[in-house]
């Protein structure tokens, strides 16, 4: 399309967060406050594994329902993906938050050892239904935005969750106090509330337009994504920006407690993180959004990676500690709105689907994160930082690769392609 492959200098200037803002239609606006508050209440899986040591579960047993939580997760996005492209976006999340606040809501009742392989059950079911919204959200973002406001749609979308994730533990603070089910009854009620949104206020007619244009078969939809080179090399930068990025949650506190700094160092390095992604993301999109977006990525990546490399030099000064954090954020500020964009661009026969694949593969490496980095840090101690700045150089090698135009791009984009048009540079190949 041509808000990725035509050059900077022709690109008409980029529009202001508050013109960005003025453009969001109203639908999207309500997607967002959605988003927020579901964020805001989404304690599952961050408090199950200290919640099921309170209620008498060994860490083990706690362990393995986490990484269930997390399988499910992964498995969701794909599933969210396919019932997206079929039911519509609006259907698709009405459903996945009403079976997750069902879901999330009895997990109490089953936090007892006599009915584990039960919990398990219904946590992996709830893993998959709470994680299947968010390609179905991601697809209707893309659809209602204007193409030229698109990337600064998913700015928003990450700030919503940036802000949410940043009073969620406030919030489960002030549960605790009161009663620890009540994590996941409120869980449950956020869930809700967000599909009370969806069904009063996104537009039911705003589906994949895809079988309009086309009946693809699943089979074949898929094969063609497989097909695809450059996605795959997408694919993989994301699910290694992932795993590294969850090295903020893993191997940080280790080092941190390692260098002998107290807990409130590495809860200061969180609100700063959280902080300035939350006041500054915005602002950087709308310098960045019209840009190519390949370089940006790339840039940012690169960005990502040589911050955490400067965690390994953190003991000389705690100083060091919060440039790094700095640096890590702001890579993130300039690669995580063009790279969750990115699928967006593709054609509604594979929208939904290359979405969800995308997810997944986000998903994937955070699930696979605390393994890595357990593993490397027990090895190799603050060697884990060079290796987590090599990986993030390779990231930022691949995004300037599989997401560079395309050569067969059109010069612009037809929002209604005739069947004997030339291919855009987003279209599967």
């Amino acid at each position: 399309m041509a808000s990725i492959t035509t050059n900077s200098d022709k690109r008409p200037d980029s529009p202001s967060i508050l013109a960005s803002f003025r453009a969001t239609p109203v639908p999207v606006r309500y997607l967002l406050g959605g988003i927020l508050v579901n964020q805001a209440g989404a304690f599952a899986q961050s408090f199950l594994l200290l919640y099921l040591t309170v209620n008498r579960f060994s860490v083990g047993q706690a362990g393995i329902a986490l990484a269930v939580y997390s399988a499910g997760a992964v498995l969701g996005t794909l599933a969210g993906g396919e019932v997206t492209h079929r039911a519509g976006p609006r259907n698709t999340i009405i459903g996945a938050m009403t079976v997750s606040a069902v879901l999330i809501s009895i997990v109490p009742w089953l936090a007892t050892p006599a009915l584990y392989g039960v919990l398990l059950v219904v946590v992996g079911l709830t893993g998959l239904a709470t994680q299947a919204y968010r390609p179905a959200s991601s697809v209707l973002l893309a659809e209602l935005m204007p193409a030229e406001n698109r990337v600064m749609g998913f700015a928003m979308q990450r700030t919503a969750i940036s802000a949410g994730s940043a009073l969620g533990p406030l919030i489960a603070a002030a549960l605790v106090l009161v009663d620890w089910d009540l994590l996941f009854w409120v869980d449950g009620l956020t869930a809700l509330a967000y599909a009370g949104l969806a069904l009063i206020f996104f537009p039911a007619g705003t589906s994949t337009r895809a079988q309009e244009r086309t009946n693809v078969p699943t089979r074949s939809a898929y094969l063609a994504l497989l097909r695809d080179g450059r996605f795959l090399l997408f694919l993989l930068s994301m699910l290694l920006g992932a795993l590294i990025y969850a090295q903020y949650y893993v191997a940080l506190p280790l080092q941190i407690t390692a260098d002998g700094y107290p807990t409130a160092v590495y809860s200061a390095v969180l609100v700063v993180s959280s902080l300035t992604l939350i006041l500054c993301e915005l602002k950087v999109t709308s310098y960045t959004q019209n840009r190519p977006a390949h370089r940006v990525s790339a840039f940012g990546q690169a960005v990502f990676g040589i911050g955490l490399i400067g965690y390994a030099l953190a003991t000389l000064n705690v100083t060091v500690l919060f440039i790094a954090t700095l640096l890590v954020a702001f890579g993130a500020m300039f690669s995580g709105p063009m790279m969750f964009s990115y699928p967006a661009t593709f054609p509604d026969t594979v929208k939904a689907r290359y979405i969800a694949a995308h997810q997944a593969s986000f998903g994937l490496g955070l699930a696979l994160g605390p393994v890595f980095g357990v593993a490397v840090w027990e090895a190799l101690h603050r060697g884990v930082w060079w290796v987590c700045g090599l990986l993030g150089l390779v990231s930022a090698v691949l995004a300037l690769v599989s997401m560079a135009p395309r050569a067969d791009a059109a010069p612009q984009e037809d929002p209604e392609p005739r069947e004997d048009a030339a291919p855009q540079e987003d279209a599967v190949p």
